[in-house]
């Protein structure tokens, strides 16, 4: 059972920001289930992060179709988890899921065709045992088919009653500007945009940020701790099953050759009473388009820490000028 009732008091501590000129509110820290919710991770150590996090007054999880090992994963694994846990907590809960990426074999298993988005949200109402998901991405663009037909998809899951809202994710700006423009068209505006965004990582700084305000739309910030460099996890080497020695998304020449600036991040941290992670976490925060912070999380105890950034949000003009002047030396 979820602790929510006998913890309800620290719900209080969580902020909500709401998300562009919509009338939803997100929490300002997100959960997503993108890494240690797949086949071979914890069941118990997920209804621990889970019901952690939810106790917290994280009320937003994040997913996709091919999450995993093995894609779909961890949509199952999460079903089973609300299912038997949060079931009748839903109506405090914003579930997001996502279709685009490669997920089954076949012509029709990934990018954005009508055919692809709207299958892909059937099964993963399925795998969860939803009657529907409050956001419904596209997952990334497809170059192959017209974003007419990919947004029309999304129109369709809101107005069959599958999604409540829909999403951008991995658009530039030009090509999420005329997607935005063909959902209002539609009657069923783009309420959200996700999108990488960390000290490491600033192409967004060119142009979306400046969309959100324009158009109105909450966006939702992913990898704000650099796959982990952004924690004090590589402050002292790559430790043996980390997520840097399986040379995947996060590279042990990545960590070697930003050391230096880790470091030196860290130390600021330290000097405001603070964590490495909380640091970051703040630093994303700062902009007012941004709705949220997405992470992820390996046990209760991480999740807890990143939470304590809603203990110290403030960043101040100083502390963004120092990081700015570490990241560019």
């Amino acid at each position: 059972m979820s602790k929510w009732t006998a913890n309800k008091e620290r719900y209080t501590n969580m902020q909500y920001r709401r998300c562009g000129r919509s009338g939803l509110k997100l929490p300002s820290i997100s959960l997503g289930l993108w890494n240690n919710f797949g086949t071979n991770d914890s069941f118990d150590n997920m209804c621990d992060i889970l019901t952690t996090a939810f106790d917290l007054g994280v009320t937003h999880f994040d997913l996709a179709n091919n999450y995993g090992p093995e894609p779909g994963s961890a949509e199952t694994n999460f079903g089973k988890v609300i299912n038997s846990n949060f079931k009748c907590h839903r109506d405090e809960m914003i579930v997001s899921t996502k279709a685009g990426y490669h997920m089954w074999e076949g012509p029709y298993g990934e990018w954005g065709s009508r055919k692809q988005m709207l299958s892909s949200l059937d099964q993963s109402l399925k795998r969860m045992n939803l009657d529907y998901v409050d956001i419904f991405y596209s997952h990334r663009p497809d170059p192959e088919t017209p974003l007419e037909e990919t947004m029309g998809a999304l129109h369709t899951a809101v107005q069959s009653g599958k999604a409540l809202y829909i999403g951008l994710s991995n658009y530039d700006v030009t090509m999420a500007s005329k997607a935005t423009a063909i959902l209002r068209d539609l009657g069923t505006p783009c309420l959200i945009y996700q999108g990488a965004y960390n000290m490491f990582n600033r192409q967004m700084e060119s142009g979306h940020f400046e969309f959100f305000h324009r158009e109105g739309i909450g966006s939702i910030l992913f990898s704000p701790l650099a796959q982990g460099m952004l924690t004090d996890r590589y402050l002292n080497g790559i430790p043996e099953g980390s997520r840097a020695t399986q040379e995947h998304f996060l590279k042990s020449k990545q960590i070697n050759d930003n050391l230096p600036k880790i470091k030196q991040l860290n130390q600021l941290a330290q000097d405001s009473k603070r964590s490495l992670s909380q640091l970051a976490l703040a630093w994303n925060l700062r902009h007012d388009t941004a709705t949220s912070a997405l992470i992820g999380a390996s046990s209760s105890t991480q999740m807890i820490e990143n939470l304590k950034t809603l203990d110290h949000l403030n960043i101040s003009s100083t502390e963004i000028q120092t990081i700015d002047n570490i990241l560019q030396d």
